[in-house]
């Protein structure tokens, strides 16, 4: 991939402002959970509410977002998108009722959804085409580190000066740097890409159009039943491994290692480069989730195989992020890629949102074992609909 003058270090900057998105407007929630949890007078179920409110708002607009990226407005979006963001971290700060929490969260998705990963790589896309992996590559191994970022400092300003100074200092570096920095690189791509002369040329897309796409269904169903497989167990690894009478120290770091696993596994897919063609990717993803259940098997007998499963997991998703992406791109074209990922992304989100609740049902009517072989079921089911694809 050929990058022109100043477009090497557009990236490298998008992957900067990628990074903070990701640490101010998701894993925001993670990082300060146990301090409003001791402060702030909403039940959980309110407080765990507030993210799924989000992802719901992100899937709603998402179609309309990729037709606005379709259409040449990724600049605008990534310029309004952190402001969105940075009103809804205030509404947070001084708010601390049920109808603040509620719309501050709604702000958040709406901010998630224009100027976060899914206008990144369509920004991305249109500029570099088929070549785009690199690119996309790129932005996902810096922003991977979002949650390494997120977790320390918000541990650091909440333990120090308390949660809402920690959310002040969000907004901060939301406004002093991910703002200029993501409208600077958007408009130095943007430059560079031809198609945006005629972008507002682009016909609208409908549902209709998309669902007769041959691939869309399998590819959104893949991707769903990824989402619900790692969000399943992720989001209850800590209850799971105790389950499992893993000591908490073994199951804290294995917690600890699925951001760095995602960001290895895009190191080997950016290691390997073309020789690693996305059919031979895709089902390199199913295996490690298919594998990972193993770990689990073998922490019963020696707790430290526990780390497997949440390298399997991490690695797994950090590819996935990235053949994403290109598998739309490729799949479905790249003319109208906005609109399209934009629509395949309600299903993925939806399945997001739903996980950790399925999860939580599984696990009372029948214990871990259930909620693992379960998610052993859906990474079954990925491969199948991945092997339907060809």
């Amino acid at each position: 991939m050929g990058f022109a003058a100043g477009e090497r270090r557009a990236v490298w900057t998008l992957a900067l402002t990628q990074a903070l998105g990701y640490a101010c407007f998701f894993y925001i929630f993670a990082a300060l959970l146990i301090y409003w949890q001791r402060e702030v007078w909403l039940s959980d179920a309110v407080l765990a509410a507030g993210p799924l409110l989000a992802t719901f708002v992100s899937a709603v607009v998402a179609p309309a977002v990729g037709r606005r990226v379709d259409r040449g407005g990724a600049v605008a979006m990534m310029a309004v998108g952190p402001v969105i963001g940075a009103v809804a971290l205030i509404c947070l700060a001084l708010s601390g009722g049920v109808a603040g929490w509620f719309l501050a969260w709604a702000g958040l998705g709406v901010a998630q959804a224009l100027c976060l990963y899914d206008v990144c790589f369509g920004l991305l896309i249109r500029r570099f085409g088929a070549t785009a992996r690199g690119a996309i590559t790129r932005v996902t191994l810096v922003a991977g580190l979002a949650s390494t970022l997120a977790f320390p400092a918000g541990a650091w300003l909440a333990g120090g000066w308390g949660w809402r100074f920690a959310l002040w200092c969000a907004v901060a570096v939301v406004l002093g740097a991910m703002l200029p920095l993501q409208i600077w690189a958007a408009r130095v791509l943007v430059r560079g890409t031809v198609a945006a002369a005629v972008a507002r040329d682009v016909p609208r897309l409908r549902w209709g159009e998309v669902l007769r796409m041959p691939g869309f269904l399998l590819l959104a169903l893949f991707f769903a039943l990824v989402n619900l497989n790692h969000w399943m167990l992720v989001n209850h690894i800590r209850p799971m491994l105790e389950a499992l009478q893993v000591p908490d120290g073994t199951a804290i770091l294995a917690a600890s290692v699925i951001g760095p696993a995602q960001v290895l596994g895009r190191v080997i897919l950016a290691g390997m480069g073309a020789r690693a063609g996305t059919a031979a990717a895709s089902w390199a993803t199913v295996a490690a989730l298919l594998l990972a259940p193993l770990g689990l098997l073998g922490a019963l007998g020696w707790a430290g195989a526990a780390v497997g499963f949440a390298a399997c997991q991490g690695i797994a998703m950090g590819v996935v992020t990235i053949l994403r992406p290109v598998l739309i791109a490729e799949t479905l074209g790249q003319q109208r890629y906005g609109a399209v990922a934009g629509m395949m992304a309600i299903p993925g989100l939806a399945a997001m949102a739903v996980a950790p609740l399925i999860g939580t049902a599984l696990e009372a009517v029948g214990g871990v074992w259930l909620m693992i072989g379960t998610g052993f079921l859906f990474a079954l089911a990925a491969a199948g609909a991945l092997a339907a694809r060809r």
